[in-house]
Parts: C-alpha cells; structure tokens; sequence
C-alpha cells in the first residue's frame, strides 16, 4: 500500500474521507480537521481512478515523507534521504512549497533548500542533474510545512486541482467551486430518488455536481490534463448510468440562465431553470424535497440591508416549498442564522474556509 493524501476546504474533510472510503479508494487514516488534509492509503495504480471519480477533493498528493521540521537544515536533511528515482532523467521538476504557522524562514526558503536537496539526492543515485522548471514541470513535488509538520509528495494533479472541471464553457462572475458543490450535495444526502433545488443557481455549479454524482460521470470526462499522466499512459473507464433527474434552479438574471443552458447542452444534464427571485420560489414550484445553495453574500450585493431582505424572504419561501432538507453555503452567518430560527427548527453548521473567507455550511431541515 501507497501512502497518500488528499486536499479539500478546511471543515470539510469528514465529508471527503467519507467519499474516499465509500468509492472503495482507500483507508483513510487521519483527517486533519480545519487544515484541508486527509491522509489516506491506497493502491499507487489506483491513482487514475482517484482522479477520475473524487469529486469532494482539490487535490491527489503521493507522499513520500511525512516528518517534523523546525528549521531549514531539517527540510533540506528530510528531502535528502527521499527517492525520486520514479522522476526519469529527461524529466524537469519544481517545488512548490506551502508555509503555514510561525517560522523564521519563507516559503520561499523552503522551495530553495528543497529544491537542492532533490538534486543532490537524485545526482547522488542516478549521476545526473535533474532539470529545474519552474514554469511547466513535467513533477511537481510539493514540500508543505504546517507548523512543524512537514509533508514532502509527488502532485499527482497538477498546478490546476481537481475542482476544474473544465466543464464550465460559461464562466459565471462568482462561480462556486465545484469540488465544494459537490461536498454540500453529499452532505445534503440527495439522491436521484429525489427533487433537488437551487434557488440562487447562478450558472448551475451545484445542479451540474448533483446531475454528474446521480449519472456516475467521470471527471476526466472533460478534463484529460492530469499530472498523473506522466506515470500513467490511460485513464480509467468509468461507466456512466441513465437515471431520470428533478433538478430545479432558480436564477434571477437571464444571461446566466442562457450560460447554465450552454452548459447544460454539454453536458447533457438539463435541470429547469426558471428567471425568478429567491423570495418567491414557492410562487414558481410548489414543493420540493431537497435544496442545496449558495446565495449572495458579502461584496457580491453590498449593503446589509438587501442581504437581510434577500434572506428573509429566501428563507421564509423555502419553509414553504422544502419537504426534507437543505444545506446553504454563506458568510452571512449571523443574518442567515435570525431568519433560519423563524421558519426552521433544526439548523446545525459547520464552518468551512473558502479560499480567505470563513463560512458557514448549514444543514437545515423542518
């Protein structure tokens, strides 16, 4: 067994571990809560199918180290007695390095003491000087220091993680992030047994997600450039399933519904779009049994004053329409959480970092 892990938003990770072990790719070991790590061990020629059916994840790293480190001299003394005898000799490389925590030196330093150190430890075994590329490596070996935690693996993804889908041929201006799309439709716990709705859907992020979990699409269907590939001459065959799908969005602007429709042409998940307002989606569907949303926040609508009318009524409508659950990605904690209370009785949260914002990922039911 190979060691592994796997990148995700921070307060999510029990919702990724949760999807590496039920898709049978491998044991997870320790979940770092609140960092975005999941450790895992798995079979190293599952890497294809890690890659082509975890939707919950950013990205695949194979790890060959895992020590502590305080100082310079021990990253440099870790790397060193590292293998990289799988990098051919033709082959460039770049350290891409991640600080995290207190430290009198860089991330920037790390890169530079790493970097010498895979040379020399690869000159030492194979006679040769491995190429640097900064730029387009053909490896990308990830040297990440979280406090005295130091992880030294092979990316297996590439600079580009697993959330680019590259399905998207309409880019909405505030698009949500695929990978955590797909975590809140988990989360929910929806199946295609099931209605699925969302009321702020923008260009369809979470339905597209919802539609391609339901179908068993592959993400390499629409997306072949994976780091993987270097190792790996083939991708998986991942067969796809029909199953009839109730999906619902509803969006206020017209030009991303005309967006999502584009998409929706590509992929071959048509969910109903309908123009319309969040406050009144009890006037457009009368009964729904799931939700899932990302509605407006922060600089996306600017005063607090429409944020807390947007809630309001989004919340008062969906009391109306919601038949089992709902869960809701925002920054809006506070104004979500007063008008959540006066139409729900059962509101848990758990908070997630996206990207520099801290959120609240509630999971709402009657």
């Amino acid at each position: 067994m190979a060691a592994f892990y796997a990148t995700c938003a921070p307060g999510l990770e029990f919702v990724a571990a949760e999807e590496i072990e039920k898709k049978g790719i491998g044991r997870v070991v320790e979940k770092r809560e609140r960092r975005g790590r999941i450790f895992f061990e798995s079979d190293f020629d599952m890497i294809p199918s890690m890659h082509c059916s975890l939707r919950t994840v950013e990205r695949i790293v194979y790890l060959l180290a895992r020590r502590k480190a305080k100082k310079l001299d021990d990253i440099y003394r870790i790397v060193r007695e590292l293998d990289f005898s799988m990098i051919k000799p033709d082959w460039s490389f770049a350290i891409r390095p991640t600080r995290t925590g207190e430290h009198d030196f860089t991330s920037i330093d790390i890169a530079r003491v790493s970097g010498q150190a895979v040379i020399d430890s690869y000159m030492a075994e194979r006679g040769v000087r491995p190429k640097v590329n900064l730029e387009e490596p053909d490896v990308i070996i990830r040297c990440d220091l979280i406090d005295d935690d130091l992880t030294v693996g092979i990316d297996m993804t590439g600079d580009d993680g697993l959330h680019k889908r590259r399905y998207r041929i309409y880019q909405h201006p505030a698009p949500l992030n695929p990978a955590i799309a797909a975590s809140l439709v988990y989360l929910s716990g929806w199946s295609s047994d099931f209605s699925l709705l969302d009321p702020f859907c923008g260009s369809g992020t979470i339905l597209f997600e919802a539609g391609m979990i339901a179908k068993n699409t592959p993400i390499c269907k629409y997306r072949k450039d994976f780091a993987f590939r270097k190792f790996f001459d083939y991708l998986p065959e991942i067969s796809e399933r029909e199953v009839p799908l109730r999906l619902y969005g509803v969006e206020k602007f017209r030009k991303h519904i005309e967006g999502a429709k584009k998409i929706a042409d590509y992929v071959g998940i048509h969910p109903m779009f309908i123009q319309g307002a969040a406050e009144r989606m009890n006037e457009y569907i009368s009964e729904v049994d799931y939700m899932v949303t990302n509605p407006p926040y922060g600089m996306r609508v600017g005063k607090k004053g429409i944020i807390e009318r947007i809630y309001s009524g989004f919340l008062r409508s969906a009391s109306l329409v919601l038949r089992k659950r709902m869960v809701v990605i925002t920054s809006e904690m506070r104004i979500f959480e007063k008008y959540a209370a006066e139409h729900f009785s059962t509101v848990k949260r758990y908070d997630v970092r996206y990207g520099d914002l801290m959120t609240g990922v509630y999971m709402v039911e009657l």
